[in-house]
Protein backbone atom coordinates (compact mmCIF):
# COMPACT_ATOMS: atom_id res chain seq x y z
CA UNK A 1 0.00 0.00 0.00
CA UNK A 2 1.49 3.88 -1.03
CA UNK A 3 1.65 6.31 1.46
CA UNK A 4 -0.91 8.17 -0.13
CA UNK A 5 -3.73 5.13 0.02
CA UNK A 6 -1.95 5.13 4.04
CA UNK A 7 -2.60 8.84 4.45
CA UNK A 8 -6.22 8.89 2.76
CA UNK A 9 -7.43 5.99 4.52
CA UNK A 10 -6.46 7.43 7.48
CA UNK A 11 -8.70 10.39 7.03
CA UNK A 12 -11.43 8.40 5.83
CA UNK A 13 -11.39 6.40 9.19
CA UNK A 14 -10.87 9.87 11.19
CA UNK A 15 -13.76 11.17 9.55
CA UNK A 16 -15.96 7.44 10.04
CA UNK A 17 -15.10 7.66 13.59
CA UNK A 18 -15.85 11.29 14.08
CA UNK A 19 -19.45 10.69 12.61
CA UNK A 20 -19.79 7.98 15.13
CA UNK A 21 -19.01 10.31 18.05
CA UNK A 22 -21.22 13.14 16.89
CA UNK A 23 -23.98 9.93 16.85
CA UNK A 24 -23.01 8.59 20.51
CA UNK A 25 -22.94 12.51 21.56
CA UNK A 26 -26.40 12.47 19.76
CA UNK A 27 -27.70 9.35 21.38
CA UNK A 28 -31.02 9.74 23.16
CA UNK A 29 -31.44 11.03 26.89
CA UNK A 30 -30.81 8.41 29.34
CA UNK A 31 -29.03 6.37 27.27
CA UNK A 32 -25.34 5.38 28.33
CA UNK A 33 -21.96 5.06 26.25
CA UNK A 34 -22.10 1.98 26.70
CA UNK A 35 -25.20 0.88 25.47
CA UNK A 36 -24.74 3.15 22.66
CA UNK A 37 -21.35 1.09 22.06
CA UNK A 38 -23.06 -2.74 22.35
CA UNK A 39 -26.27 -1.17 19.97
CA UNK A 40 -23.12 0.15 17.21
CA UNK A 41 -21.15 -3.27 17.44
CA UNK A 42 -17.88 -1.38 19.28
CA UNK A 43 -16.82 -1.54 22.91
CA UNK A 44 -16.73 1.31 25.03
CA UNK A 45 -12.29 1.33 25.57
CA UNK A 46 -12.41 1.00 21.64
CA UNK A 47 -14.94 4.28 21.37
CA UNK A 48 -12.61 6.13 24.09
CA UNK A 49 -9.76 5.34 21.55
CA UNK A 50 -11.60 6.65 18.51
CA UNK A 51 -12.63 9.62 20.54
CA UNK A 52 -9.37 10.44 21.53
CA UNK A 53 -7.66 9.72 17.55
CA UNK A 54 -10.13 12.16 16.54
CA UNK A 55 -9.59 14.73 18.98
CA UNK A 56 -5.71 14.38 17.89
CA UNK A 57 -6.84 14.99 14.65
CA UNK A 58 -8.74 18.23 15.68
CA UNK A 59 -5.93 19.75 17.54
CA UNK A 60 -2.91 18.89 14.94
CA UNK A 61 -5.22 20.83 12.35
CA UNK A 62 -5.44 23.80 14.28
CA UNK A 63 -3.24 26.46 13.23
CA UNK A 64 -0.18 26.95 15.33
CA UNK A 65 -0.70 30.60 15.89
CA UNK A 66 -4.10 32.55 16.93
CA UNK A 67 -5.43 34.27 13.89
CA UNK A 68 -5.06 38.01 14.68
CA UNK A 69 -8.78 39.12 15.07
CA UNK A 70 -9.64 42.55 14.06
CA UNK A 71 -10.58 45.45 16.25
CA UNK A 72 -14.00 46.35 16.21
CA UNK A 73 -14.46 50.41 16.80
CA UNK A 74 -17.95 50.70 19.10
CA UNK A 75 -19.51 54.12 20.04
CA UNK A 76 -18.72 54.05 24.06
CA UNK A 77 -22.60 54.95 24.34
CA UNK A 78 -23.23 51.17 22.89
CA UNK A 79 -21.33 49.74 25.97
CA UNK A 80 -23.19 51.40 28.39
CA UNK A 81 -25.38 48.50 30.28
CA UNK A 82 -29.00 49.66 30.00
CA UNK A 83 -31.64 49.03 32.80
CA UNK A 84 -31.98 48.43 36.56
CA UNK A 85 -29.55 45.48 36.65
CA UNK A 86 -26.72 46.76 34.07
CA UNK A 87 -24.74 47.59 36.50
CA UNK A 88 -24.06 44.92 39.24
CA UNK A 89 -23.62 46.87 42.84
CA UNK A 90 -23.78 45.96 46.29
CA UNK A 91 -24.36 48.04 49.83
CA UNK A 92 -22.46 46.91 52.32
CA UNK A 93 -23.18 47.74 56.17
CA UNK A 94 -19.62 47.59 58.20
CA UNK A 95 -20.00 49.54 61.53
CA UNK A 96 -23.18 51.43 60.88
CA UNK A 97 -21.61 52.68 57.80
CA UNK A 98 -22.95 52.15 54.29
CA UNK A 99 -20.63 51.67 51.28
CA UNK A 100 -21.80 51.52 47.90
CA UNK A 101 -19.78 49.51 46.14
CA UNK A 102 -20.07 48.93 41.81
CA UNK A 103 -18.22 46.69 39.40
CA UNK A 104 -16.16 50.10 38.36
CA UNK A 105 -15.11 50.95 41.90
CA UNK A 106 -11.48 50.93 42.30
CA UNK A 107 -10.50 47.76 44.73
CA UNK A 108 -7.75 49.63 46.16
CA UNK A 109 -9.98 52.44 47.70
CA UNK A 110 -12.45 50.12 48.70
CA UNK A 111 -9.94 48.00 50.75
CA UNK A 112 -8.82 51.39 52.56
CA UNK A 113 -12.22 52.14 53.33
CA UNK A 114 -13.24 49.16 54.84
CA UNK A 115 -9.87 49.29 56.85
CA UNK A 116 -10.62 52.49 57.93
CA UNK A 117 -13.80 51.63 58.81
CA UNK A 118 -13.06 48.36 61.11
CA UNK A 119 -10.07 50.27 62.67
CA UNK A 120 -12.83 53.19 63.72
CA UNK A 121 -14.51 52.65 66.95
Amino acid sequence: MSSETTVVAARYRLQEWAAQIRDCQNRPEGMSVSDWCSSHGITKPNYYYRLRQVRKACLAALPEKAVPQPVVPVKAELLKPVGPEAVPEVTINLNGCLIHVTETTPMALLSNVIGVIRNAQ
